[in-house]
């Protein structure tokens, strides 16, 4: 069965698009959906083993598919980088800055090391992505840049790190898009919520219980699909997005706008969008 998306098949046809951390998760499935609606995906990502493997995926579904594997937060080979995948590929008509990580940790007892290179993964190396494609490509041509973000919107409790750097990412966002308009290039943001994916199973037994936890007080009563946070993510790099510039489009399932004062009724009425052929759920949430 082939990606499931809302999307016309041609959408993207003769566009080369780049997803960062495309491994995995979340850029996992951006890059399916992106291939099945007809555009060239570049892989990136620091595990050569994980970008081989969705490589594989794609080209099983007959998709068109590069990779290149490096570290993102490495300025020098940034721009190396960028450039073999230019000459490769030709113009780069959109970037996905998705690539990023955390650990769980109370502020207080993180290391400025374990700080730093959080910071460095979730906000340094999407800038220095942008800055090169545009200095290598899309000062001539134009393109598109999506920034993959988080619900840090009223802190991040374990995960201050993170949040910091994804709220820096929504200033860059802001920020890019107003110096890069006259370039015709459009910089917008996906902020998504919890998302079930393999990922998750990969915390720890107490972060685990948290997780299972917080699912009774979620208005939706449940997590988010990859596939929930690629629609936003094609919708943005798509042409009906020509007009919107400088947004962080929250994909979260409403949680920020909670408050204490109300509870949401107990329900199973909101249902999930399943659109992605291969995703993986996490196993800890049938345990």
């Amino acid at each position: 069965m082939p990606y499931q998306s809302v999307f016309r098949p041609d959408l993207f046809a003769g566009q080369t698009i780049i997803v960062t951390g495309g491994g995995s998760g979340i850029g996992r499935c951006i890059a399916h959906e992106l291939s099945a609606l007809g555009a060239k995906v570049v892989l990136t990502g620091r595990s050569r083993e994980q970008l081989e493997a969705v490589s594989a995926e794609i080209v099983e579904d007959g998709g068109s598919v590069d990779v290149e594997d490096f570290d993102i937060r490495a300025e020098d080979v940034v721009a190396e980088k960028v450039a073999a995948i230019l000459e490769r590929n030709g113009p780069i008509a959109g970037l996905v800055n998705n690539a990023g990580g955390q650990f769980v940790s109370l502020l207080e007892d993180m290391s400025q090391k374990g700080w730093e290179t959080v910071i460095r993964t979730n906000l340094t190396g999407g800038f220095l992505m942008s800055r090169e494609l545009v200095r290598q490509c899309m000062s001539e041509q134009g393109g598109a840049i999506v920034n993959i973000t988080a619900d840090f919107w009223n802190g991040m409790p374990y995960m201050g790190h993170s949040g910091a750097a994804r709220a820096g990412m929504v200033n860059f966002t802001e920020t890019a898009a107003i110096e890069w308009a006259h370039y015709g290039i459009r910089v917008n943001g996906v902020a998504p919520g919890i998302i079930a994916s393999a990922g998750l199973d990969t915390y720890d037994d107490t972060a685990k219980a948290r997780l299972k936890a917080r699912m009774a007080s979620l208005p939706m009563r449940r997590f988010g699909t990859e596939a929930e946070i690629s629609a936003g993510v094609v919708f943005l790099l798509s042409p009906a997005a020509a007009f919107i510039s400088g947004e962080t489009l929250r994909a979260d399932g409403a949680v920020p706008n909670m408050r204490p004062s109300y509870q949401v009724p107990d329900h199973e009425r909101t249902e999930s969008f399943q659109g992605f052929h291969r995703a993986v759920m996490p196993k800890f949430m049938d345990e």
